[in-house]
């Protein structure tokens, strides 16, 4: 290890450690407790310090040692509220307004864990800790400018950190700016580090070379490894054969990345299935005719759903050229409304999500589309009549969305079956999207997708406009022109000129959207089609009948 390398990973484990000895345990049951979450002896460290709370309720040690426990075990809520108590209790104290900043940034409160971070950072300004994760609030927020001149300054002190290069470049490319250098220099900081590899390859524009082939290679014989890197790794070889048209090796690749990448995922495809014949039970169009008129009447949001690696960044960065729409990013909101319905109000009525909203007020129903337009109040910055919200699984939540603006505009964005779950098959994804590291539970998940989607034809008929990736690619002005007029919005020429727009993109497609439209990728799974045969079979009558719409029951 480089003494560069030295100096990191020691500023660091030093700000972490003054983290820890900042707490304050003046109890033996306490310390006690503490040795017991180092030793992962959880749970009766919890059931300890709620012994002690009893007591004292007012012991902010007590309160911040729980909140410990609650995040190793992955309540983030649960932390939240007992760091917030804690910190009514000690305002003053360091290490709990960061934890609480962290735990605020997983609960997907961005603006709230940023409030905190900035108290701490004016504590402490050169802390290399409060820096770094305040660079990944900024970098999760898609606020590319400071973020990138925030981990610049990082990898200018530790520039042995293979990270802090890999998430500068992912800043740089956000922005729309050169990142080859960025993860060139994370690659030379540690050739093991998959994530860096895979950052070049991703940039899909990038051809790696002969050295740099056998150099992965190299990685990955060493056996060493971790097993997250191997996964990295092997997605990065899936590119640069295929780049070679050596498409046997090329699938081999891909394969063995996803089934690793598998391996330390849960995803159960039944959930979804089940949820769908219940949203297909509960929303009829008797429901929909019965609460007409309830809701927020508000109609900024423009909603674009539909499977991931379908098109929606280039449908978003063209209706965000228009001046009339304001571009924003996949926003967690619709998802945290249906959370709040499901924890909150549910048990209220004794009844489960989303069965529940039946069971909602007008008044209480309008109250729940003014929270969701209030939560992403923070994000639109330019005054725009109308806001676009591109979270494609946003499509689960079509009928409470009608229940709670009716007026919000829908866009079903579509892809070729084939198409669509190759390129996810080929995607390393930052978090979430366990579906995709399989090609049947993509299979699954496309069919349960366009069932849904179907229902929502048939109950609220002319509610969502279809867009397919093929027409858009085949004819860009007449889709342009019939999208803008489902949008009840006049034709802007600034829309055909989107590749022209320099707004921050943070999504896998960001090269593409800075180019005019092109077809040479719109059907590279053809190149794989002899080993696809599992997906065909899974897909059935979906790949059968497209773009039409099998018969579902």
């Amino acid at each position: 290890m480089s003494d560069d390398a030295d100096d990191a990973e020691n500023d660091f484990a030093r700000a972490e450690n003054a983290l820890r000895l900042d707490r304050k345990l003046r109890h033996a049951e306490l310390r006690e407790a503490a040795a017991w979450l180092q030793q992962e002896r959880i749970p009766a460290a919890i059931q300890r310090l709620k012994s002690f709370l009893k007591e004292h309720p007012n012991e902010p040690a007590a309160l911040n040692l729980l909140a410990d426990a609650a995040i190793r075990q992955g309540r983030d809520g649960e932390a939240e509220g007992l760091l917030a108590r804690s910190l009514e209790l000690e305002p003053d104290a360091v290490a709990p307004r960061f934890h609480y900043a962290c735990a605020l940034f997983r609960a997907g409160k961005p603006l709230m864990a940023k409030l905190q971070l900035e108290r701490s950072l004016a504590r402490e300004p050169h802390n290399p800790l409060f820096r770094r994760q305040m660079a990944a609030l900024l970098e999760n927020a898609g606020d590319f400018v400071p973020c990138a001149e925030l981990f610049g300054e990082l990898t200018a002190q530790y520039p042995a950190d293979a990270q802090l290069w890999v998430h500068y470049g992912h800043a740089l490319r956000g922005l729309g700016r050169d990142s080859i250098a960025a993860y060139r220099e994370a690659v030379a900081a540690d050739p093991s580090n998959g994530q860096a590899w895979w950052s070049l390859a991703n940039l899909k524009t990038y051809r790696f070379g002969d050295a740099e082939i056998a150099q992965m290679e190299g990685e990955l014989a060493r056996g060493t490894v971790s097993q997250e890197s191997r996964a990295a790794l092997n997605f990065a070889l899936g590119k640069a054969y295929g780049d070679r048209k050596q498409y046997a090796k090329s699938f081999e690749r891909y394969a063995k990345g996803n089934a690793i990448q598998r391996l330390s995922l849960i995803h159960n495809p039944d959930v979804l299935t089940a949820y769908v014949a219940r949203c297909k039970a509960l929303f009829t169009p008797e429901l929909f005719a019965r609460r007409a008129g309830s809701g927020s009447g508000r109609r900024d949001p423009i909603f674009l759903v539909g499977m991931t690696r379908s098109g929606s960044t280039l449908i978003e960065q063209i209706l965000a050229s228009h001046s009339a729409i304001e571009g924003t990013r996949e926003l967690a909101e619709l998802s945290a409304t249906a959370r709040h319905v499901e924890n909150e109000i549910a048990p209220q009525h004794d009844s489960k999500f989303p069965d529940v909203l039946a069971l909602v007020g007008d008044g209480g129903l309008q109250a729940l589309g003014e929270r969701y337009l209030e939560s992403v109040r923070s994000y639109l910055t330019l005054g725009r009549p109308f806001f676009t919200d591109k979270m494609g699984s946003n499509f689960v939540y079509l009928g409470m969305l009608q229940l709670i603006l009716p007026n919000a505009k829908i866009i079903d964005v579509r892809r070729h079956p084939l198409g669509c779950c190759w390129s996810n098959f080929t995607q390393l994804f930052t978090a979430g999207q366990n579906y995709a590291y399989r090609l049947t539970d993509l299979a699954r998940l496309y069919r349960d997708y366009a069932e849904l989607m179907a229902h929502w034809d048939r109950v609220l008929p002319g509610k969502v406009h279809r867009v397919f990736y093929e027409q858009l690619v085949a004819n860009p002005e007449g889709e342009i022109r019939r999208l803008l007029a489902y949008l009840e919005l006049p034709f802007d020429e600034s829309s055909l000129l989107f590749h022209s727009n320099a707004r921050a993109v943070s999504t896998a497609s960001s090269e593409q959207v800075r180019t005019p439209i092109y077809k040479e990728g719109l059907e590279q799974w053809r190149n794989y089609e002899p080993w696809l045969g599992q997906l065909k079979t899974a897909l059935g009558s979906v790949l059968d009948c497209y773009p039409a719409v099998p018969a579902f029951d």
